[in-house]
């Protein structure tokens, strides 16, 4: 599956298990906030499983630091579509956000989950590369929206982020089942291959479903990029669209009328305003 769709789907899928509103499962609910930072993030770990290649589009989302990210875990999990696309990986993955949101910073404001917040404001950037937000070449403008991004994040996010863990696990498990569906296939169990046996190669089922390298793929979709995928991914985009516009337009709501009034207090105090 493509990166763009992968992110898509990412997002969508925390719409529906995030949001309470028409049309949502509601399984984690959380107000405007945790949706729609929430979406843009999941809408990042929906593709960190393709930080396995060093030439990935994720590989230069804040170069150099994405690049020699890449190339580490490259090595670690045997290359690409191998390790980060497996159970093991999925389970990496949801323990490093886990770790992330222990790391905090106390300051003059409160306590800051800079832990959480880094690593928010990674899956938010990656996400805007694959969804081309950015040019191919150059990276100080996507240092800036990161930076940007993480002050953003680690300051308005929701105080506890309990959610982020399940954020990951949406994510990977997204990718995982997306390009399962496709004609690549995924190692589920990887480091473990396992084959089938030599007498049941030979049907058609089973060679498309269970490759010799131990592979499983479901190729409802047909290959990444291919119309059938563009088909059911436009819909699965607007849904995402959809619902975090939705919680955007619930925040500035909510926050846009009390900012106006602290503005209004504060113009009050100064001299020659009444």
């Amino acid at each position: 599956m493509m990166g763009g769709h992968h992110a898509a789907s990412g997002a969508a899928a925390w719409v529906a298990v995030a949001s309470t509103g028409p049309y949502t499962l509601g399984w984690y609910p959380l107000d405007a906030t945790g949706v729609l930072i929430g979406g843009m993030a999941t809408a990042g770990t929906a593709l960190i499983c393709d930080w396995d290649h060093r030439s990935s589009t994720i590989a230069h989302s804040l170069p150099p630091l994405s690049n020699a990210i890449a190339r580490g875990i490259e090595n670690a999990s045997g290359g690409h579509r191998q390790g980060t696309h497996s159970v093991l990986g999925a389970a990496f993955f949801v323990v490093l956000a886990a770790m992330a949101g222990q790391i905090q910073l106390q300051t003059h404001w409160g306590v800051l989950s800079v832990g959480a917040g880094l690593l928010c404001m990674f899956m938010i950037n990656i996400a805007a590369k694959a969804l081309k937000l950015f040019p191919k070449s150059g990276f100080i403008s996507t240092w800036i929206f990161a930076l940007t991004m993480a002050g953003l994040v680690t300051w308005f996010a929701p105080d506890q982020w309990t959610w982020l863990p399940v954020s990951m696990l949406i994510g990977v498990v997204v990718h995982i089942v997306g390009d399962l569906v496709t004609t690549g296939g995924v190692p589920l169990l990887w480091p473990l291959v396992i084959r089938p046996p030599k007498f049941l190669r030979r049907l058609p089922l089973l060679k498309s479903v269970w490759r010799p390298n131990g592979a499983l793929s479901i190729p409802l979709l047909g290959r990444a990029g291919s119309r059938r995928e563009w088909l059911v991914l436009i819909p699965v985009s607007a849904y995402a669209m959809v619902g975090m516009c939705l919680a955007a337009w619930s925040l500035a709501g909510t926050h846009v009328p009390a900012a106006a009034a602290l503005v209004g207090r504060l113009a009050s105090g100064l001299p020659g305003i009444p």
